[in-house]
């Protein structure tokens, strides 16, 4: 407030308990800011989980009916109609285990993809750290795959009962550890994509670092990026150890390779790594080109 044209000492700038500055350099990340913006990043993920359904029929019934439909088709034409192996599983129960730990990561690809031009609006009215948005989205993506995985629990049950060879095993304890993996891999294309840019840049070295993929095409690539192992392994793909490692903490099917799952697990580092490095880089500029 101004007092007979002078600033007053309440709103002297020394006085201020935080102060915002441009980021310098691509390894000035800030993670502690996103403890401070806690309560922000819950608010979040309660929107983007309240978005899926709202104004639908089935409302939550969504997060249930999906993986549902998924391994019914898969059921049917690999299982009934392929007869493709299910190592001694039924095929049922074989492929909603791949469908719902596949659902997470493929929520987190498509929707960590598209950050930058579904929060536009909100990015340029006030500050945050903008990493709170993506994580947002690996928090709400875990809420639905609590859902999901409830579901396949109570299948689990339901074949145990009926007397099918399900055997879990310890290996159930790394489920965290394979959700992290999955969360990490979902954030490769967080910031390779770009929002959409109308104008002409100012300077080629100055952006030689953008991406050259538009967020609008994000969209399409988790298809191409789903592993053959759901529901044909293909062992040379990151997701793939974690699947089958999941499979068999729950099943008892299949086995657990410690080497591809470390290397699976090097690779989401690279992937964690990587994103984060530019999304914080592309965070600084992205306002002008959206």
């Amino acid at each position: 407030m101004f007092k007979n044209g002078k600033l007053s000492s309440a709103q002297n700038y020394d006085e201020w308990s935080l102060v915002i500055r441009p980021k310098r350099s691509w390894f000035d990340l800030r993670l502690f800011e996103l403890l401070q913006y806690w309560d922000l990043i819950w608010l979040f993920v309660q929107r983007d989980f309240v978005a899926v359904y709202k104004q639908t029929i089935l409302g939550p019934l969504w997060y249930l009916i999906q993986p549902l439909l998924t391994t019914l088709v898969f059921t049917v034409i690999f299982g009934n109609i392929a007869k493709l192996p299910t190592d001694g599983l039924p095929s049922f129960l074989f492929y909603l285990s791949g469908t719902v730990i596949w659902h997470y990561f493929s929520e987190c690809l498509n929707k960590t993809s598209q950050t930058f031009i579904n929060n536009a609006n909100l990015f340029g009215k006030v500050y945050f750290p903008r990493l709170a948005v993506p994580v947002s989205i690996l928090l709400s993506n875990l809420i639905s795959f609590a859902i999901q995985f409830g579901l396949f629990l109570c299948f689990v049950a339901y074949f145990v009962l009926q007397g099918s060879e399900v055997k879990s095993n310890l290996w159930i304890f790394i489920t965290p550890l394979l959700l992290l993996m999955m969360a990490g891999l979902g954030l490769v294309l967080e910031s390779l994509c770009r929002p959409h840019h109308p104008l002409p840049r100012p300077s080629l070295s100055r952006n030689l670092w953008r991406p050259a993929l538009d967020v609008r095409d994000a969209g399409h690539l988790p298809g191409f990026l789903r592993p053959r192992e759901i529901p044909l392994p293909d062992p040379g793909h990151p997701l793939t150890p974690i699947v089958e490692a999941f499979r068999y903490a729950f099943l008892g099917a299949g086995t657990v390779n410690v080497i591809q799952l470390s290397y699976s697990f090097l690779f989401m580092l690279a992937v964690m790594m990587l994103g984060t490095l530019m999304f914080n880089r592309v965070e600084a500029t992205f306002m002008d080109t959206v």
